[in-house]
């Protein structure tokens, strides 16, 4: 993927979560948003280059890397895409907007293979990486 095309692909998943599909061109159909992951459900995150992670749950969620190992805490909206979710929020200041769709996932550092992969712009920056939720865990070694 080129990266200069990920703010589009990102509005595009936006605009997709927030389409009710009422309104659309005559003869449209609605498109279900995705439920493979519950909202109840605790969303974990983890990603390499450089190292971040965190979690996601009830409206707010963590961002950790190794400069901040117990992490921070801040608001976050969720939204489902048709092809996922999404969590948007600001952490310090700049904008944290996250999208967990489904597909196989390696953190390319351990043996772990992870059901989501979680695509994260903070401020100007992507960070890519792998996500879980506690009914859908990784697979592979406990400890890496």
């Amino acid at each position: 993927m080129n990266l200069r095309h990920f703010p589009i692909l990102l509005g595009l998943v936006w605009v997709t979560a927030c389409s009710g599909g009422s309104g659309d061109a005559p003869g449209a159909s609605a498109t279900a948003s995705y439920d493979g992951i519950a909202a109840g459900e605790t969303v974990h995150y983890t990603g390499t280059e450089p190292f971040w992670g965190g979690a996601a749950a009830g409206g707010m969620a963590t961002y950790e890397t190794p400069d901040n190992p117990g992490g921070s805490e801040f608001p976050v909206e969720r939204f489902s895409g048709n092809n996922g979710i999404g969590f948007s929020g600001r952490l310090k200041g700049a904008s944290f907007d996250m999208t967990i769709t489904p597909g196989a996932c390696s953190d390319g550092m351990s043996d772990r293979t992870y059901p989501y992969t979680a695509t994260l712009m903070l401020g100007g920056e992507q960070r890519l990486g792998c996500a879980w939720t506690d009914s859908q865990p990784f697979s592979g070694p406990e400890t890496p």
